[in-house]
């Protein structure tokens, strides 16, 4: 799983995405316009028509200008109250029986706990706050139309448009109450779930053997009981302090204390598991195997090529350029974190990381000085701490920011070391550790990415409950949602960048089993089949334009894979969440407005 935190900043995509969202809304306007008035043209004529649609635009504009917000309030409120009649309570309990169930299920004891335990909550928790929204939604307002409830409200100085806001706020209110409480839940689970402690095993602790100065204790190394179905290693210092070593993806602070003759060790709580680390990202550049440029690395078979691969012991590299490098910002060195893909052309050891090398290089002078040694395991992170101190191969003593840190820039270099073997690598995969975010709040903002998707769902669902029956408009809903989620994959079938080609050729080749890399053969069918994409490519462009990126709103494998959520993130995802808000709003005042409602 790859998680990218780089976000452009505010100033680069507000202004591109406020022209882009006047553009869609003039566009959907004269569509909608033109369509009622060709409806409009047929049934009663061209001056009738004109007059028509001129008189709902100004109703529509006097409507929208002359909102009462206390009408609105009243009539949330009374949405918040329909909605819990039609117990809606039912779900928060079925959430509350999912966790106690889930803890039987989840093992704290595989390799990564807290992603399995954060993917968990936050995907149950979307689930069922997705299918919550969309029944209310979809079936409120036809429910009040087939029980003539409807008919008493509009016979009050009730604008339509008030009725669509106040349902729409009515839901959101309602969804957002359930959330808060699902989230501070989920915390309690997550954090009651993970925790878990150690005891060192005596038997095991062995001094080390280094010379300590009077009065210093000695310092001792060994391992800890096994809870979880993983131990750690115990090490213990000339001051009497220690901690035990990472060990899946957490460490454990160690309390050593005398009392009387007798050595007493405290182990704590687990350390290092939620986290929310805020990454700086370089640019990142490929050498080959003999040290000249190229523009990837090697394609080893992998289907999935977001990954270029290095070629071990040769001169083959992979070079991040980091901007912005400060001694304010690391006064004790370069802390750096890397998730590497690994290809092995024989097996070895399994169990054996390849080993690779790390080493810093000035871009303005060249000078490189090896500065780390490490074992490379397949998707496993990887810490490494680049000293503020190095040492040439001659013995040359180098400061990082006075000899190698050049105006902010400086090149860090990935080499395999190991012949026949291979690093994976893209310009996520290695990022310097800035610093940790709150992991609680980081927490709080995942299901702000659910409570983003939450609003859509309920948009989608009022606005085609102005029109269409409950079961017609829940299935209008659950379409947007799917081809929300799958609106990338729509964009690429739309330009052909596909394997197989469009939708009716990978249709033709999967009935006939053909490979969907070779060219089909010429004739009418595959001519027929290429006309069609072509037809059916420009819809799935439009609709994949159209419709929110359901996925982008999601911030769970952030939360999950231990990444802060950037502050650009969220007001990017918020304002296009407002956008379509806004447009679903007004086409369903237009559309409620435009019903017979009384009949």
């Amino acid at each position: 799983m790859v998680v990218e935190t780089e976000v452009l900043p505010f100033f680069e995509w507000f202004p591109q995405g406020i022209l882009q969202w006047l553009l869609v809304a003039l566009v959907l306007g004269v569509v909608a316009l033109a369509g009622g008035f060709f409806l409009a043209l047929l049934r009663y004529g061209p001056w009738k028509a004109a007059a028509m649609t001129g008189k709902l635009l100004c109703a529509a504009a006097g409507d929208l200008l002359r909102i009462s917000p206390r009408r609105v309030g009243a009539l949330t409120w009374l949405a918040v109250k329909e909605s819990i009649r039609r117990r809606v309570v039912v779900v928060f309990a079925v959430f509350i029986v999912l966790l106690l169930f889930a803890g039987w299920f989840l093992d704290p004891g595989s390799i990564n706990p807290a992603r399995l335990y954060l993917s968990f909550v936050l995907t149950s928790t979307s689930y069922l706050v997705l299918l919550l929204v969309l029944f209310l939604s979809v079936f409120s307002l036809p429910a009040d139309l087939k029980n003539r409830t409807l008919h008493t409200i509009v016979t009050k100085p009730v604008r339509p448009s008030e009725i669509v806001l106040g349902r729409m706020l009515g839901f959101t209110v309602l969804g957002t109450v359930l959330l808060a409480a699902m989230c501070f839940i989920s915390y309690w689970f997550v954090v009651r779930g993970l925790n878990h402690t150690h005891e060192v095993d005596l038997a095991s602790l062995k001094p080390l053997e280094i010379q300590v100065e009077e009065g210093q204790n000695t310092p001792m190394q060994g391992r800890s009981t096994k809870v979880n179905n993983h131990w750690h290693k115990v090490v213990t210092d000339v001051e009497g302090q220690g901690r035990l070593e990472t060990e899946r993806g957490h460490w454990h602070p160690l309390a050593v204390k005398k009392s009387g003759e007798k050595t007493v060790y405290q182990v704590g709580l687990p350390e290092g598991m939620l986290v929310a680390r805020v990454p700086i990202y370089g640019k990142i550049r490929f050498t080959d195997r003999s040290g000249r440029p190229a523009k990837k690395g090697i394609n080893v078979g992998d289907e999935w090529t977001y990954r270029s691969y290095i070629e071990g012991g040769t001169l083959a590299s992979a070079v991040w350029t980091f901007e912005g490098i400060t001694e304010e910002k690391f006064p004790d060195g370069l802390p750096l974190e890397l998730t590497l893909g690994v290809f092995r052309t024989y097996k070895g050891n399994i169990e054996k990381g390849i080993p690779g090398s790390l080493s810093i290089r000035s871009p303005k002078t060249g000078q490189t000085v090896e500065a780390k040694i490490f074992s490379a395991k397949e998707f496993m992170t990887d810490s490494q701490h680049i000293p503020r101190s190095l040492r040439t191969a001659d013995g040359e003593s180098l400061d990082l920011f006075e000899d190698l840190v050049a105006d902010g820039r400086v090149e860090i270099i990935l080499r395999c070391v190991q012949p026949a073997q291979y690093f994976g690598a893209a310009q996520p995969d290695l990022y310097l550790r800035a610093r940790n975010a709150s992991f609680a709040f980081n927490f709080v903002k995942g299901y702000f990415g659910i409570w983003m998707q939450m609003v859509l769902v309920i948009g989608f669902g009022v606005m085609f409950s102005t029109f269409l029956s409950g079961p017609v408009a829940m299935l209008a809903t659950m379409g947007t949602l799917l081809g929300g989620f799958f609106s990338n994959f729509m964009m690429q079938l739309a330009k052909g960048e596909t394997y197989g080609g469009g939708p009716v050729e990978s249709l033709i080749r999967l009935v006939t089993q053909q490979n969907v890399v070779t060219e089909m053969e010429p004739g009418l069918r595959t001519t027929v089949a290429k006309m069609m994409d072509v037809v059916l490519g420009g819809g799935l462009w439009a609709m994949a334009s159209i419709l929110p990126n359901f996925g982008k709103f999601s911030c769970a494998n952030y939360v999950a894979y231990g990444f802060n959520i950037p502050p650009d993130w969220i007001l990017q995802r918020g304002l296009t969440t407002l956008g379509f808000m806004v447009l679903l709003f007004v086409a369903g005042y237009l559309f409620l407005k435009t019903r017979e409602v009384a009949r």
